[in-house]
This record gives structure tokens, C-alpha cells and sequence, in this order.
């Protein structure tokens, strides 16, 4: 593997030859000095005023390790904005990292093919007891043999306390010390390449977190006057002055794909980025990360965003920003509508109908410009020819567990017959499929919403926890609202752990999963992302179907949610392909334990398939059936 040959940040520290320089932007003081911390005394330098709200200087026989901060115009000191290490948490000290110690074993890597691409969401610190980098590291070669090609970390900057979704980040730069420093992340991506693992790292560009951020002591243009977001202040990306703010993230794009081996980056919350600049931040940020990579291996670059704009998926040189896709979140909802009921908040959208579903994996979104009922607005634009490997597809992700009051997983609402239909449907899907870990094997544990804010600021947090889910109908008893798990509580982050034991406890539905991904993995109609060769429709209110194929290959889905139905397959256009040929069954969802061998294939039978002449087609209920034709 290669990398750019710029080996230093343009802020923060940089061990030299003859000590370690330090920079950093101050505007808005006069003065600063350095302090370097060790052994009970504190030693001070002042660093050279280089104009631009810039000091630097370079302090002598110092290396890796050395702990400092930043004291501003004589008075109170801080951590570096740019730092690469808070071994002591957010309000403590900055480390001194030199980012060429770390012994590499990866030099082969190219990364991971588009094709065939299946992202699985981890929060670090609840995946294992130990909720650490090391400890996930040991389970890679199980998540590997899963079927998963790509795992997409929950964002892991420096964030308050012992505990925290990671979205409360305040040093970009800084991998946390609660989950093992910078030597242990280079370590879990090291491992991660090793077993044919990409690595993808979650980024929040689009605010930071309350507590120990220092950003305005260091400078006010860091923040927005003109826009705010639902979480906080809005960052300054288009304000007077906002150029090294524009820097600051930029460079922490390139930083993560350079020195820590990274394939790619999930944008949080892109919507909540603004940006009135004729370069929009989200463009440099792409064309930055593709400079910095260049031919050395393939990377990706996904945006979460809810305004279904396919200009975010475009192509540089046709107008667009050139992400590479787009978290698709009218699939989750639809899917949720249809074997829920649920119709409240943003489900209000979704009618509950097979055809919504099945529209939005022919068109990737489902809203393309039409009126939303919740925005009370019209909503998305319209897809063309954007690739479906552009539209990020699940039945789970943190947000859509973790903003529920509880914590409810889909297979904790809804029977497990039900939800293996509904996997079938997400993972053959043309779609690039996400998993959220603990889905596979249907996990007892919740993920719920965790924090660890000191207690004033904890306080509000769960004060505003409890308001947010008044307005919903089951939360309108304030008695009810005090039952929602507190966030700062100890118990509500130890009850998001997985307990990977229910692997085995759970073996069915693991194993479907293993049998789903194995599929999109090695048949070559599956593992094309090409919704041009996609058709989806609606068999009546409860079963989708899906028609695939790639050349002279066929191959056929369908998804029953509903009642067993027994239909004349020339009398149903979607079905009108068993009519003709000779159809194999590679997967049915109905039987417990069959097909356990992935290469196991089972060919047509009364019980879930095709019979007689005329040729009839039974779908059971509740199940889900996959076809083969060559």
C-alpha cells in the first residue's frame, strides 16, 4: 500500500529530527505558549507568531509521548485542536503521536471490490464485554466467514465519559483512549485487511459535542452565526473566516485514509451540513480523499443524508459531489411500515403496501420529488441511471434502533418468520445491504441511547431524552415517559452489549444469514448491482417480487409477508418467468434447517415452488423463495 508522501498535519504536533514542532491556529489570541507536562512539572515555550492567526515553534529534545497543551495570551490552557491522542480523556492533556511507529503489515492491500460489497455497522464499545479495538479485533475472522466484506465503525473520536454513541466527538483526530488508543485502531485496521476486511470509519462534520470543546477559546469564527443545527451550534463552513475550519476537516478526511489505513468514511448527517460556498465542503472532501489514496487501492465515501438528493451520488464531472452512495433510508421505512403497522413520526410517509417497497428497490429511493406528508414538503429528486450499489439499504442501523424509546430491534417487533422474509429480501436486494451487528442472530440486547456527561449537562440530556418521545402517542402519559431507559444510567449502556453467544443460541437465523450473504457473495446475478436489470412489483398488499438477471441468467424472488398464495404463473406477470424453462429453488426461508450447507440446493417442490402444467406457483406464508434459472 502507498500513501501520499505528506507525512505531517498542518496543525497540532510533528515529531522532527530535532524535537517536536508545534502549531496552532489561535485568531483570537495574541499570545501562546506551549506547555509540556511531565513528572509533576510543567515547562513553557512561546511559539513564533506567523501571521494569520497562526503560532508555531519547535521545542527541543522532545518526542512521542510528551504531553502538552496550549496556554492562551498568559491565562488558562488547553488541548490541541488538532490532536492525535487525549490519553486522560477531553479535558485532559494532548499526547504527542509520531505516526511512523506503527509497524504495518499490509503493504498488499488493495481493498475491496465494489461487487459484492456488504457493510456491518459496529459500535466498539458494545460489540464485546471488553468494548475495545483489541477485543474487537478477535472476532474479525467470525465476521469475515459471515459473509461480510466491509465493517463501518461507529464514529470513535475522543468523546466525554465512559461510554458514548461517539456523535458527542470533540477531537477529530484523536482515536478514544476508552477503546484503546491510536496503536490499538492501527491494529484492529491491520487485522481487519488481513482477513479481506475493508474498515470504514463513521466522521461528524456537521457539529461536535458540548462537552470539552475548546474550539472558541482558540477562536469564534469555528462557528456559524448564520445556520444551527438540531444538535448544537452549526460549524462555519461558509462564514468570514471559516477557511481553516474548512481545513480542519478536510485534512481530517485525508488524515484518517493516510495514517490509519482506512477504505473509506461514512459522512454523518450531511443534510446538517451547510454550505453556501460555490465549492460545496462535501465536493473537496471527496477530491481531497481521492488524492490523497490515488490509484493505491479502492476506497468509498457514503453520505447519511435524508433529502434523497441524488446530486450527492452524481459524478464530479456531471455537477454532482461524487460520493460514492447515500444511506437509502425509504427501504428501512417501508419495510418497517409494511410489517409493523407503525404510522407515527416519520412512518407517516410510508402506506404499508408490498408496492411501496417494491418501488423502492426498482428507483433506489421511493421519494423522488413527491409530497411529504411529515416534511409537509416535497421530498428527493429523481434517479436516472445512479448505479444501486449507490443506495445503502437496511432493516437496522443505530439510528433507527437506538432513537427508539427502548431500543427495539425489528425481529424484537415482529415474529421470526416475518423477519427472515425480510432478510431475504434486503440482502438480494440489488442494493448495497448494511447490517447492524446483532442482526445476523437476531440478538436479545437492545441498543439504546448511552451517554456520560457530567451531571449538569447529563441532567438535560435526559430531561431532553423523555421530551423528545412526547409527542408520540404512546408517550403522552408522563408516567410512561419515565419508564424510557435514562441515558446516563450505567445499566443502559451494559444492556446494549451483544452476547455473542446467541450465535449458537440463535443458529437458524445465523444461518440464513450465512446462506443469504454466501448467495450474494457467489452468484454472479446477485452479486451485480444493477438496477437497470431489476424489476420489482407488488403481489397483492403483502408479497414483493423481485426478477434479476445478468446476461442469459435469471433469477427470481419472492417475499411473502402474508397468507400462502397459489397463483398460475402465465397469469401473473411478475411470475411469468417460471412459466418458461427449467427453474430451480437455491433458498426457501420456510424450512428450519434446511439448506444448511450453502452449496446445498434443493430442487422444486409442492411444499414451496412450482408444480404441474399449467404451471402453478405456491408461496407459503411467510417465507421467503429464491429461484434459479441459467
Amino acid at each position: 500500500m502507498t500513501c501520499s508522501s505528506r507525512a505531517h498535519l498542518p496543525f497540532g504536533a510533528a515529531v522532527a529530527d530535532a524535537g517536536v514542532r508545534f502549531a496552532v491556529w489561535a485568531p483570537k489570541a495574541s499570545r501562546v505558549d506551549v506547555e509540556i507536562i511531565g513528572d509533576g512539572v510543567t515547562r513553557s515555550w512561546r511559539l513564533s507568531d506567523l501571521g494569520d492567526g497562526v503560532y508555531a515553534g519547535l521545542v527541543p529534545d522532545l518526542g512521542a509521548g510528551a504531553r502538552y497543551r496550549f496556554r492562551l495570551d498568559g491565562g488558562p490552557s488547553f488541548p490541541d485542536p488538532w490532536s492525535r491522542s487525549q490519553p486522560e480523556g477531553v479535558h485532559g492533556p494532548s499526547e504527542v503521536v509520531d505516526p511512523n511507529t506503527f509497524q504495518w503489515t499490509d503493504h498488499d492491500w488493495r481493498g475491496v471490490d465494489r461487487e459484492g460489497l456488504v457493510l456491518y455497522e459496529v459500535h466498539v464499545g458494545t460489540y464485546t464485554p471488553e468494548g475495545t479495538f483489541d477485543a474487537l479485533a478477535r472476532e474479525l475472522p467470525q465476521i469475515r466467514s459471515l459473509g461480510i466484506t466491509a465493517i463501518e465503525l461507529m464514529p470513535v473520536a475522543e468523546f466525554p465519559g465512559r461510554w458514548n454513541w461517539g456523535y458527542d466527538g470533540v477531537f477529530l483526530f484523536a482515536p478514544s483512549h476508552v477503546y484503546g488508543g491510536v496503536e490499538s485502531f492501527k491494529h484492529l485496521i491491520d487485522t481487519a485487511h488481513r482477513h479481506g476486511l475493508a474498515v470504514l470509519l463513521d466522521v461528524v462534520y456537521n457539529h461536535l459535542g458540548p462537552d470539552g470543546n475548546y474550539l472558541r477559546a482558540y477562536s469564534d469564527d469555528y462557528f456559524s452565526t448564520r445556520h444551527a443545527t438540531p444538535w448544537g451550534e452549526a460549524i462555519n463552513y461558509d462564514g468570514p473566516n471559516c477557511r481553516r475550519v474548512r481545513e480542519l476537516v478536510i485534512e481530517n478526511a485525508r488524515y484518517w485514509l493516510r495514517e490509519y489505513h482506512l477504505d473509506g468514511l461514512r459522512l454523518d448527517a450531511t443534510h446538517a451540513i451547510f454550505d453556501d460556498s460555490p465549492t460545496p465542503l462535501l465536493a473537496e472532501i471527496v477530491d481531497a480523499a481521492h488524492t490523497e489514496v490515488g490509484a493505491s487501492r479502492k476506497i468509498y465515501l457514503f453520505a447519511e443524508d435524508g433529502r434523497n438528493d441524488v446530486r450527492l451520488i452524481r459524478p464530479r464531472e456531471a455537477g454532482g459531489i461524487g460520493l460514492d452512495g447515500v444511506w437509502a433510508d425509504d427501504f428501512h421505512h417501508a419495510v418497517h411500515v409494511l410489517v409493523t403497522g407503525e404510522r407515527e413520526g416519520y412512518y407517516a410517509d410510508y402506506d404499508g403496501s408490498a408496492d411501496a417497497v417494491a418501488r423502492t428497490i426498482t428507483g433506489g429511493f421511493l421519494y423522488q420529488g413527491q409530497h411529504s406528508v411529515f416534511r409537509d414538503a416535497p421530498r428527493g429528486t429523481t434517479v436516472t441511471d445512479e448505479p444501486a450499489s449507490a443506495f445503502v439499504f437496511c432493516l437496522q442501523n443505530h439510528d433507527q434502533v437506538g432513537n427508539r424509546a427502548f431500543g427495539e430491534r425489528l425481529h424484537h417487533l415482529v415474529d421470526v418468520e416475518t423477519y427472515a422474509v425480510a432478510s431475504a429480501l434486503l440482502v438480494l436486494a440489488p442494493e448495497l445491504p448494511l447490517l447492524f451487528m446483532g442482526q445476523e442472530f437476531a440478538t436479545g440486547s437492545p441498543f439504546l441511547y448511552f451517554t456520560d456527561h457530567h451531571d449538569a449537562l447529563g441532567r438535560l440530556v435526559t430531561e431532553g431524552r423523555r421530551r423528545e418521545f412526547a409527542r408520540f402517542s404512546a408517550f403522552a402519559d408522563a408516567a410512561t415517559r419515565d419508564q424510557i431507559p435514562d441515558p446516563q444510567s450505567e445499566t443502559t449502556f451494559w444492556r446494549s452489549k451483544l452476547r455473542l453467544e446467541e450465535r449458537q443460541e440463535h443458529a437458524w437465523i445465523y444461518d440464513l444469514y450465512r446462506r443469504l450473504l454466501w448467495l450474494r457473495q457467489t452468484d454472479p446475478v446477485f452479486r451485480h448491482p444493477d438496477r437497470r436489470t431489476t424489476d420489482s412489483g407488488a403481489l397483492g398488499q403483502k408479497c414483493i417480487i423481485v426478477r434479476r438477471e445478468l446476461g442469459a441468467q435469471r433469477r427470481l424472488i419472492a417475499a411473502n409477508f402474508g397468507a400462502e398464495i397459489l397463483a398460475l404463473a402465465a397469469e401473473v406477470p411478475l411470475l411469468s418467468w417460471l412459466g418458461i424453462g427449467s427453474w430451480r429453488v437455491l433458498l426457501s426461508t420456510q424450512h428450519q434447517g434446511a439448506n444448511v450447507v450453502p452449496s446445498a440446493v434443493t430442487t422444486l417442490a409442492s411444499e414451496a415452488g412450482v408444480v404441474g402444467e399449467p404451471r402453478q406457483v405456491y408461496l407459503p406464508a411467510k417465507t421467503a423463495i429464491v429461484w434459479a434459472c441459467e
